[in-house]
């Protein structure tokens, strides 16, 4: 279970990293898309299945040439058209080393990596280690590839333990939340903002935006001049309109829909606290260490939230939030309405959280300590070839 000291990216790299995600990430998913752009590297994004880069799979056979070419490569063992596509694109690009976003990406690139020995380092985010369908489809696949594999990055103690159950390593498991950009997300002033509480992220079941709704209406029962904000939709959207209308709470609460970074900056700015009521879905589905959160601290907000996966990482209890078990709703309720009635308590909380942030949590240092990470995979990987070559030479 290894951190790495590193935390400065240097500045510019011949190193050839191929970025493998199960699609073309969308703008949300910032910690993706820093991999892509700040890694001191140069990176080849391979996404999809069939594996493609840019709107063209890598392989663009006949359709008959396809057939053949997968019945023989299943016959060798090869991983069929897929693992040929990586392959291809691996050579085509000189690639060093390969950053597989998601576990299950893992699995899907291992063999050509394994054929070319071309370090894989694998960086699980969620509910590739949590939903239950996912880790019963693995069972076997799993432990293979944390054995291929150089490192495991785990973007929380939570994963990092359930990783290691798994059948990881511990040698090889990592512990690197994702960072937050401290320069956009800064501000916010809640000791002089109204009680407004803002909530960030889809509307979806591991979220349980309805019990923050519910915590919301007892607060605003007890204190009217309280509003909740929504930034964000999902499959919830519709049930939790009709929630509002319910519990009597509509002139209160207003849902935003998507928003760009640039609004969701502006809002944690003028809010008094962040809230989210993150729990383990029925699927088993979990979050990683959620990139709101650690926005809303950054921008200098208390939060308050529940005991789950890697929020309590970065939220200290009673310093930079508040923290309640999942689904207990009327423990949210009591730290939604301290934070209303005790302004100078939001404000401390808020300045300790964005300091938090600041010296553990930067795109920085998580860049710096990935980067640390996929060096130290290359190092360790040309130091046993040329042990081997050594070998050989003897005989």
């Amino acid at each position: 279970m290894n951190q790495r000291r590193l935390t400065n990216v240097p500045e510019k790299s011949e190193t050839r990293l191929c970025v493998i995600t199960p699609y073309v990430p969308t703008v949300s998913e910032t910690f993706i898309r820093g991999h892509l752009d700040r890694l001191p590297a140069r990176t080849v994004l391979v996404h999809g299945r069939p594996p493609s880069i840019g709107d063209a799979p890598v392989l663009s056979w006949p359709t008959r040439l396809r057939y053949k070419l997968r019945k023989r490569l299943s016959r060798n063992g090869g991983g069929g058209e897929t693992t040929a596509a990586y392959i291809a694109a691996f050579r085509r690009f000189s690639i060093d080393a390969v950053l597989a976003e998601y576990g299950t990406t893992g699995v899907n690139v291992m063999e050509a990596c394994r054929k070319l020995e071309i370090p894989l380092i694998v960086h699980f985010h969620g509910y590739d280690a949590s939903v239950h369908e996912v880790l019963a489809k693995h069972a076997e696949d799993y432990p293979r590839m944390f054995g291929q594999a150089e490192a495991i990055v785990a973007v929380s103690r939570s994963m990092e333990r359930k990783l290691i159950s798994l059948g990881a390593p511990s040698e090889k498991v990592h512990y690197n939340p994702s960072g937050i950009n401290c320069q956009k997300f800064n501000g916010a002033e809640p000791q002089n903002s109204a009680p407004v509480f803002l909530a960030v992220g889809r509307l979806v079941e591991k979220k349980a935006p309805q019990l923050t709704l519910r915590a919301f209406a007892e607060v605003h029962r007890a204190e009217p001049e309280t509003r909740l904000r929504m930034i964000g939709t999902g499959p919830l959207l519709d049930e939790c309109r009709s929630l509002v209308k319910d519990l009597k709470i509509d002139d209160a609460v207003t849902f935003l829909g998507a928003q760009p970074h640039i609004v969701v900056q502006e809002e944690m700015r003028t809010a008094r606290a962040f809230v989210q009521h993150s729990v383990q879905a029925r699927d088993g589905d979990c979050e990683g260490t959620p990139v709101g959160i650690m926005e809303a601290c950054a921008s200098g907000l208390p939060v308050i939230s529940t005991r789950h996966a890697g929020i309590t990482d970065v939220v200290t209890e009673g310093q930079t939030g508040f923290l309640t078990d999942e689904h207990d709703v009327q423990g949210m309720t009591q730290n939604m309405l301290r934070l209303t009635r005790d302004p100078e308590l939001a404000g401390r909380m808020g300045r300790t959280a964005r300091q938090r942030i600041e010296d553990h949590f930067s795109e920085e240092q998580s860049d710096g300590r990935l980067w640390a990470i996929i060096a130290a995979c290359l190092a360790g990987r040309e130091s046993h070839q040329a042990s081997r070559s050594m070998r050989r030479a003897r005989n």
